[in-house]
């Protein structure tokens, strides 16, 4: 029997369809979110537009530009196991690694620029803005913050495929472990393809 033989107990197709379903109830999640959002925006919209002035469109822009990138890769991961390419597999989640750090590591720093400058929920500074202001940095601060924490639950599933397509343990036909974490991975990319405009773009 081949080294690579699939378990008999492998359910490929529950496999998918619990991440699907994963995927809707996230989805929902931040549909909410949203909601929640223009609903404020419409009874704080001179706030809101002012709040959002103080947001760096630059870093906001180039965060997007590597998510979409890291979609990308591991997008094209997931080509490689198919045609059987470990190695390739293997530096494409890395580089998909990579960039999800280098995300995290400019909203460290956004962050803390945003909140030496005393632009944070319950500071002094913010609190002499208004009501408007206060609920636009916490809406940021708690979604922006909600999908980082998505992104780290990212990075820890990405070494963990790393780890198993170096074992083996993903190849090519059995790789849909690897699929359910590229379809996560877009998720958290959908879900900042809209966060970007509402937060950077609109105001």
């Amino acid at each position: 029997m081949s080294e690579y033989a699939e378990h008999d107990h492998y359910d490929h197709e529950g496999s998918k369809l619990g991440m699907w379903l994963f995927i809707f109830t996230e989805l929902l999640f931040f549909g909410g979110l949203f909601i929640v959002y223009a609903v404020m925006r419409y009874k704080n919209g001179t706030a809101f537009e002012f709040a959002g002035k103080e947001l760096d469109v630059f870093i906001g822009t180039l965060n997007t530009i590597i998510l979409l990138v890291s979609s990308a890769t591991i997008a094209m991961s997931i080509s490689a196991i198919q045609m059987e390419k470990k190695n390739l597999t293997m530096a494409l989640l890395g580089v998909t690694l990579v960039l999800a750090l280098v995300f995290l590591v400019n909203k460290y720093f956004e962050w803390g620029a945003k909140i030496d400058h005393g632009l944070y929920p319950g500071s002094a500074t913010l609190q002499q803005f208004g009501h408007g202001e206060t609920l636009f940095f916490g809406l940021y601060y708690f979604m922006t913050g909600l999908h980082a924490l998505h992104i780290v639950v990212g990075i820890a599933l990405i070494l963990i495929m790393m780890v198993k397509v170096y074992k083996k343990k993903i190849y090519k036909d059995r790789f849909v472990q690897l699929e359910n974490i590229g379809l996560y991975w877009h998720l958290v990319d959908i879900i900042w393809i809209f966060l970007f405009p509402l937060f950077y773009l609109i105001a």
